[in-house]
């Protein structure tokens, strides 16, 4: 592997992470995880120019209309800092952390969606989805999905249980699954997530599929386009990274970012821009 280069002020950076999972273990454990994300984006500081979180940023995440989740406030003060200078942060939901309100948009300036979308970035249509709910495999998380986001069983949790109890009970849910699920990747998980992302580069405009949720890391080419996985950052240190010439898939060493896999774009990106004229 080599070093990724970050001295070049003409080649902006577009940077992709997921599965961050703050707040999953020990407090020490976790403001390590954090200050190690913290230190890979500045490090980007000087040319990235977007950011896009693709889910699971937290590992549970419930806001009430008053009231946020303590913890993370340097990370969300690197988020401010970010869009107050112009940088367009974008925090895709996962399935740790779809119950947003209007925090990170109204006092980070951050944009949050809700599903799949398809932004224009150096001339090509990218693909963005955290991947939950994609394996068959999942199917009580299938059944159930719906009902979580619904806005009336959102509103009646975060409005008929205080606080403190609504979120000690999210959070009892959520340890008796990893205590009793399977928490290492599934290989049912990664094909889906896969099948998905060679369907969506065959059937739309899209040249670039990005996704989360699998934790596992990769950077496919398919004839259609390319499926970047930013596999999970609280494991694998792992995040991707668009200019207008590549797509890579990036690992942080502690120090810089080293690349790992990385596809050449601008042949595609022109080829797009004349189909569209």
């Amino acid at each position: 592997m080599k070093a990724s280069a970050t001295s070049d002020p003409h080649l902006f950076l577009t940077l992709f992470v997921s599965d961050i999972h703050l707040g999953r273990s020990d407090p020490a454990t976790e403001r390590a995880n954090e200050a190690a994300l913290i230190r890979c984006l500045e490090a980007h500081e000087h040319e990235v120019e977007r950011l896009y979180l693709v889910g699971d940023v937290f590992d549970q995440y419930i806001e009430y209309r008053y009231l946020v989740p303590k913890g993370f406030v340097r990370f969300q003060a690197l988020l401010t800092r970010w869009t107050d200078n112009g940088i367009p942060v974008t925090y895709l939901k996962g399935n740790h952390d779809p119950w947003h309100r209007t925090y990170f948009e109204e006092e980070m300036g951050v944009r949050i969606a809700t599903g799949p979308i398809i932004d224009s970035v150096y001339g090509l249509d990218v693909y963005l989805f955290h991947g939950d709910g994609l394996d068959r495999k999942e199917k009580l998380y299938k059944m159930l999905k719906g009902s979580l986001r619904h806005p009336l069983p959102v509103w009646l949790y975060t409005t008929m249980l205080p606080g403190d109890t609504g979120y000690k009970l999210a959070e009892w849910v959520r340890l008796l699954k990893r205590r009793y699920g399977n928490n290492d990747v599934k290989p049912s998980t990664v094909e889906a997530l896969r099948a998905h992302a060679h369907s969506v580069l065959h059937n739309t405009t899209a040249g670039i599929v990005v996704m989360g949720h699998s934790h596992y890391p990769e950077l496919l080419s398919f004839p259609e386009g390319y499926y970047l996985n930013t596999g999970p950052w609280h494991k694998s240190r792992t995040i991707g990274s668009l200019n207008k010439n590549a797509l890579k898939l990036l690992r942080w060493n502690g120090s810089c970012t080293e690349e790992i896999i990385s596809y050449p774009v601008a042949a595609r990106a022109a080829a797009f821009r004349e189909v569209e004229r």
